[in-house]
């Protein structure tokens, strides 16, 4: 794979250049390690330790040392994971950066909430499981208070420190404006009047020079100030961009606001909104990982009961083989095997005419499986799937390499459904029909992909039953 940075700069590696050894350092923040955990852990320990000295010095009351650093050290893991499920520690784009102190604030009280559900349940497990009085929760409430504040505040002043020690060691944003010219004209006068925030070292009218232009002025972000100009650059070259780590954002006018947006920048004093290729972080997708595995441990019991008494049920009208094993395309447009209840006749494809869908009636269903196939049970094998990390439980559902290259070639941005693994069912299923058009399909799913949250997962998993129940596909 070509390395984006030459593929934006237009550029080609030297045939004597040895690769170079990523550092250490490189290779944590690969694994989503970064230095700024390290100042929070600081941060959130002197926060707590500070407020039991202030309140009771060394005499603290009630429980021995050791419950109050396990308690601590809880806690300590509830907010980290927290700040970073939060996205805290994703890489931040420097231009018209939004203020860290409302994200950190709003994590940092959903962590402090779910501390203060594990002190109240402490007791009672305590009781229950007939463990030592030291094995309790001990965090007084108004120490938790002070730390859901002050956490946050530290948070933030670790990332405004981070940015400042940033922009000293690589300057402020190098920006190149693309856009018609009156457009270019008034973005310039703000852009530059701010020079401390960003640098204005290239200018392109030109939609087709756009990427070389930040390639020869060795730009940090291209900030797209003419609307239909993102038409030209999506979604090869946006995400080649992407890819290469430069920032693209596009001027909000009149019109862009009829699109309901909610996160915008603020530039010179102009409204930005950042244009990315991949639309959610990894945390947030180790985050949606973490959820499935949660729902699957949670509902097994369910799940082992129906499982059993539909393999029965295949058994006895289909018989052998059990299930189907089908090529399809997975996240990051890698090929895995989806397995599921057979409900076809053995080989049928076989009659020549390749992959397609499945059809209404279609001949080719084994007499007993329409009801099957119309309850989505014969997906129930997928749970497998699932469970390997090759499917989620919601998220796009996975088509046949063949038909996917078909719709990647006529529709633009197909390929950015495959950010994440595909799903049992998704946004497009609930709302969509089973003959709703690809195209359309693609709308729902990265409406899904901009918009995830556990408690959307958890909609679209409550109606899909409708779906099923009122046969709604």
């Amino acid at each position: 794979m070509a390395d984006p940075e030459l593929l934006v700069r237009g550029g080609a590696p030297s045939p004597d250049a040895a690769p170079l050894e990523p550092s250490l350092l490189a290779r944590l923040n690969r694994r989503g390690f970064r230095l700024l955990m390290v100042a929070d852990v600081l941060v959130l320990v002197a926060v707590m330790v500070g407020t039991m000295w202030f309140r009771f010095r060394w005499d603290w009351p009630s429980f021995p040392l050791l419950t109050y650093i396990g308690s601590m050290l809880v806690t300590l893991a509830v907010f980290v994971a927290a700040l970073y499920f939060g996205g805290l520690y994703e890489r931040e784009a420097r231009l018209g950066a939004p203020p860290a102190l409302p994200r950190a604030a709003r994590q940092t009280l959903a962590a402090g909430g779910l501390v203060a559900l594990l002190r109240l349940a402490a007791p009672g497990l305590v009781l229950a499981l007939e463990l030592p009085r030291s094995f309790t929760f001990a965090l007084p409430i108004p120490n938790l208070v002070t730390l859901i504040v002050l956490g946050a505040a530290g948070v933030a002043a670790n990332r405004w420190l981070s940015h400042v020690l940033r922009t000293r060691r690589e300057g402020p944003p190098k920006v190149v404006l693309a856009g018609d010219p009156d457009d270019i004209e008034v973005a310039r006068t703000h852009v530059a009047g701010d020079p401390g925030r960003a640098v204005v070292v290239g200018e392109v009218t030109d939609p087709a020079q756009a990427v070389a232009a930040v390639g020869r002025t060795d730009a940090t972000d291209l900030v797209v100030v003419t609307g239909p100009w993102v038409d030209g650059l999506y979604p090869t070259q946006v995400e080649a961009l992407d890819a290469a780590g430069i920032t693209m954002l596009l001027r909000v006018t009149a019109r862009e606001t009829l699109y309901g947006l909610e996160r915008v920048r603020e530039v010179g004093g102009l409204p930005f909104v950042l244009l990315r290729a991949h639309t959610m972080p990894r945390s947030r997708a180790r985050f949606k990982r973490f959820f499935d595995v949660f729902v699957l441990v949670l509902a097994s019991p369910a799940i082992l009961l129906i499982g059993g008494l539909m393999t029965l049920h295949q058994l006895l009208v289909v018989g052998r083989p059990l299930f189907y094993w089908q090529p399809r395309v997975g996240a990051g447009g890698r090929i895995f095997r989806m397995v599921k209840f057979r409900t076809m006749v053995v080989d049928a494809e076989a009659d020549g005419r390749g992959a397609r869908l499945a059809e209404h009636d279609d001949p080719r269903i084994i007499r007993g499986c329409h009801w099957v196939r119309a309850t989505r049970m014969d997906e129930l094998p997928q749970l497998w799937n699932v469970l390997r990390g090759e499917m989620s439980l919601v998220g796009p559902r996975p088509e046949r390499p063949e038909l996917t290259a078909s719709f990647e070639a006529r529709i633009p941005g197909y390929s950015r459904r495959h950010e994440l693994p595909p799903g049992l069912t998704g946004l497009a299923q609930i709302h969509g029909r089973y003959r709703t058009d690809p195209e359309y399909k693609l709308g729902y799913d990265l409406q899904y992909l901009v918009n995830w949250s556990p408690v959307l997962d958890l909609q679209i998993l409550v109606r899909t039953v409708w779906v099923v129940l009122a046969r709604r596909l």
